[in-house]
């Protein structure tokens, strides 16, 4: 076990122990976010955290980079006591972080943003040289081979990654904080990272990735440690442990990994897309003639790093926005730029939506569970008749559903914000599934969701497919894409890269058709 990892038994030296947490607690409030978190990493060592939505991660890490301040306990860095309280000291102390959303200035080339806070002068030509000799000798060391006169915004996002590495190795970082690094990597991106971690590692550097990809911890990782409900529940040697054991950690039960879907059965086409286009607000062409078919009883997956296309499609056949070119039909509607169908009247149709940003799209966050259970359906039986709501047919509507999508805790009075990002999508698809749409319009449907409840939304998708239903599934997450998909289409820039069976995919395929390397269909 890591915790253990520093007493000897076999006769091999002690581990040195890069970090070192005890009973470390932080409340926000009345909620306790970490409570009595002892941890150990050894040095040289990529440890894996990982643990439900809300079990403390983000909180833990963001305390270790003096983001939050302790409310108690003790850290040590390299088995010295510290007290981080900014991050200006966890940067004093070697520890550098690159968060799940990157922080650097599009405009400024990469010469210019690993070499910002080290300038060396105000005529900067010291801090160029001593940024350049760091630059060259990452790239010869690590593989972190990057264009320093490049400006940001024309770097794609592994590059930008590699860029944020950069800046906290050159702040002296030898403990490395990596939060959720691989959300927006192609798999051939993720490889070439795991590639410079391994490197780094074996240069000493001391990894803590933050993931929630079983596959990944097996892969990279040489200990892991699980967190659940705020707390430390265990350790493992990677080598000594399994997928299915470190999701029965994180969630306290038994969990089913893989999707058990069965053969899909495909019947008429109930969505028709041909030449598609859709303009940004600012000009730019967003989606390029993208053009496919949707049959009932089956999922049709688009993969596709995020911003590739995928939003602006969604919106348009929702009916959110008109689009600007080309045209679909859905169930048997055609719908063009100068014939234009409103979300309502598309769920007149059968049409049904479950949104890719809940927050923004799906819910009202301040309205209880029970109102938001009935939103875009207001004048249905169950909501009451005329202009006024019947409450009581409501409030059991919103039991039955709670009760049918295991949302919880169960209580239809809650307001949105208040339930778990698992049960606020819950909320969204019992809404959405509940009218039993003939057509399903599906936008990561399980970004920012626990194990646990992964596998239950899987488990709807696939029971409404089977009763059917067309279902358009977008993820970013490229293994639920193949897991659930009959057939999968790969966007890039805003095309269609290809479309290919489901059981003819792979990662490397898809990954190269992601990066827009390769064209055509192979289905």
């Amino acid at each position: 076990m890591a915790t253990s990892a520093n007493n000897s038994t076999s006769g091999q030296p002690a581990a040195r122990i890069a970090l070192e947490l005890k009973n470390i607690s932080k409340s926000f409030g009345l909620v306790h976010a970490n409570r009595d978190i002892n941890l150990k990493i050894e040095k040289g060592t990529i440890h894996g955290i990982i643990g439900e939505n809300g079990a403390g991660k983000s909180t833990l890490m963001n305390t270790l980079y003096g983001l939050h301040r302790a409310d108690s306990g003790e850290m040590f860095v390299n088995e010295q006591p510290v007290n981080i309280r900014s991050s200006a000291d966890a940067i004093e102390l070697g520890i550098g972080m690159v968060h799940q959303h990157f922080m650097l200035v599009d405009v400024f080339s990469v010469l210019e943003n690993v070499m910002l806070g080290t300038e060396g002068g105000s005529l900067l030509k010291k801090g160029k040289a001593a940024t350049l000799k760091t630059l060259k000798h990452l790239a010869d060391n690590y593989g972190m081979k990057v264009d320093p006169h490049a400006l940001i915004s024309d770097l794609n996002v592994g590059m930008r990654q590699r860029v944020e590495i950069i800046k906290a190795l050159k702040g002296g970082a030898d403990i490395l904080i990596l939060d959720e690094p691989t959300g927006v990597l192609t798999p051939q991106e993720t490889k070439q990272l795991f590639e410079i971690l391994n490197v780094l590692r074996d240069d000493g550097v001391t990894i803590l990735l933050i993931t929630h990809k079983l596959v990944e911890i097996m892969e990279i990782t040489d200990n892991v440690s699980i967190m659940r409900a705020g707390q430390m529940v265990g350790h493992r040697r990677t080598a000594d442990t399994s997928p299915q054991e470190l999701a029965e950690l994180m969630v306290g039960r038994k969990v089913l990994l893989s999707v058990d879907k069965g053969t899909s059965h495909p019947g008429e086409v109930l969505l028709k897309v041909d030449n598609l286009e859709g303009y940004h607000e600012r000009g730019h062409k967003e989606l390029d003639k993208v053009s496919f078919e949707v049959r009932g009883g089956e999922i049709f997956g688009i993969a596709g790093v995020s911003g590739n296309g995928q939003t602006p499609l969604m919106e348009i056949l929702a009916g959110m926005r008109r689009p600007d070119g080309g045209s679909y039909e859905i169930l048997g509607t055609t719908i063009t730029k100068d014939t234009p169908k409103d979300p309502k009247e598309l769920r007149n149709l059968g049409v049904g939506h479950i949104p890719e940003d809940r927050h923004v799209h799906g819910l009202i966050l301040d309205f209880e569970a029970r109102e938001n259970m009935i939103l875009g359906f207001q004048d249905k039986d169950y909501a009451g008749e005329g202009f006024l709501f019947d409450y009581g047919a409501i409030t059991k509507n919103c039991e039955d559903r709670m009760q049918e999508y295991d949302v919880r805790p169960p209580n239809p009075f809650l307001d949105a914000h208040s339930f778990s990002g698992g049960n606020q999508q819950k909320i969204v698809i019992a809404r959405e599934m509940h009218e039993n749409p003939r057509v399903l319009i599906v936008g990561q449907p399980t970004r920012g969701v626990d194990v646990g409840a992964i596998e239950f939304i899987h488990k709807q998708l696939i029971a409404l497919r089977d009763a059917g239903c067309a279902i358009l599934l977008v993820s970013v997450e490229l293994e639920e894409v193949m897991s659930l998909a009959d057939r999968i289409m790969v966007m890039n820039d805003g095309q269609k890269v290809g479309i290919v069976d489901a059981a003819e995919a792979d990662t490397n395929t898809l990954g190269l058709m992601m990066a827009g390397m390769q064209a055509g269909d192979a289905a």
